[in-house]
């Protein structure tokens, strides 16, 4: 593989996607969901009677109508299933969820399959302590890699690995970012705790394989030096990426098929986890192989340059 003669097309994609990622997030940015910015979440499910066996639901249009004069300011309903709703909406009392619950019977026999209520301090507190697990996440990440690599100084010190590494999750954390803000402001679909639990397996999923291709990198150069043997670091590069490429393939696509097998048949609650690590898989897959190595290659030809 010829990192330097397709050095440049590398970056393309990644560029792109990040720079859309970044537009989406600062022009819409990321709704939180009750478990983070607080409030309640009832789920129902209207029953099928003797007369009537098929879809029992009532038209969205109608439920909104009725659930607006109870002025409990801004509801997002969401049809789940065949004959359920998902209600969201600000922290209710007993007496306002009991009220919900009895204009919502007018339309027939229904039954309250999930109610949940998260106060706004709590959701705070889930959102600042998520992103603190982010933060620290990536400085572990950092530290690991420069002391795994602290042997590897020639070309390219061992300290530019994990800058490079960061720099790639960094890409694989914005992408599904960038989609949910886009997401948010079409479909308003929320961020929540499984969001940021989403991320953080992103992130140590796309590690790992970054770290498979880099060892190889440094594997690749300890061999050199045993045979005295001379090559350009873009060929060891290349001959690296070549030999770790199927691997890495063929390990995240397994995965992807496990994820879209939960979105396509799994339950309402994961879809939105699902879509994330699906997202973030390829992401990752794509900037462990063709952008993290290659950012090496890129990082290696500038110092020479100003040298």
């Amino acid at each position: 593989m010829n990192i330097t003669k397709n050095l440049k097309y590398f970056f393309i994609l990644p560029a792109l996607l990040s720079v859309l990622a970044i537009l989406a997030i600062a022009m819409w940015g990321l709704r939180p969901g009750i478990d983070l910015a607080g409030g309640s979440m009832l789920q129902v499910t209207y029953q099928p009677t003797a007369q009537v066996d098929a879809s029992v639901r009532p038209p969205v249009e109608q439920v909104r109508a009725v659930v607006e004069q109870l002025n409990f300011g801004e509801v997002r309903i969401q049809p789940v299933g065949e004959n359920g709703y998902i209600f969201n909406q600000r922290d209710l009392s007993n007496e306002e969820k009991n009220q919900l619950v009895a204009v919502l019977t007018g339309f027939g026999p229904v039954h309250e399959d999930q109610y949940s209520s998260v106060g706004p301090v709590l959701g705070a507190e889930l959102l600042r302590k998520g992103l603190i697990s982010l933060g620290l996440v990536i400085i572990c990440i950092i530290l690991f890699i420069a002391f795994a690599f602290r042997h590897v100084s020639k070309p390219v010190a061992s300290w530019k690995y994990g800058v490079v590494a960061i720099v790639t999750l960094l890409h694989d954390i914005l992408v599904p970012a960038g989609l949910f803000a886009f997401l948010g402001f079409y479909e308003d679909a929320r961020i929540d705790s499984l969001f940021i639990v989403a991320l953080l397996t992103i992130l140590g999923i796309s590690i790992n394989d970054t770290i498979v291709v880099f060892d190889r990198i440094r594997e690749n150069l300890r061999l050199n030096m045993q045979h005295s043997k001379t090559e350009a670091f873009d060929v060891v590069v290349g001959k690296s990426i070549k030999q770790t490429l199927a691997r890495s393939i063929n390990t995240s696509l397994t995965v992807i098929i496990m994820l879209a097998a939960l979105y396509f048949v799994g339950p309402v609650a994961t879809k939105d986890f699902a879509l994330t690590l699906i997202v973030g898989m390829v992401a990752g897959t794509y900037s462990s192989i063709f952008l993290a190595s290659p950012l090496l290659v890129a990082w290696d030809k500038w110092s020479r340059r100003n040298a």
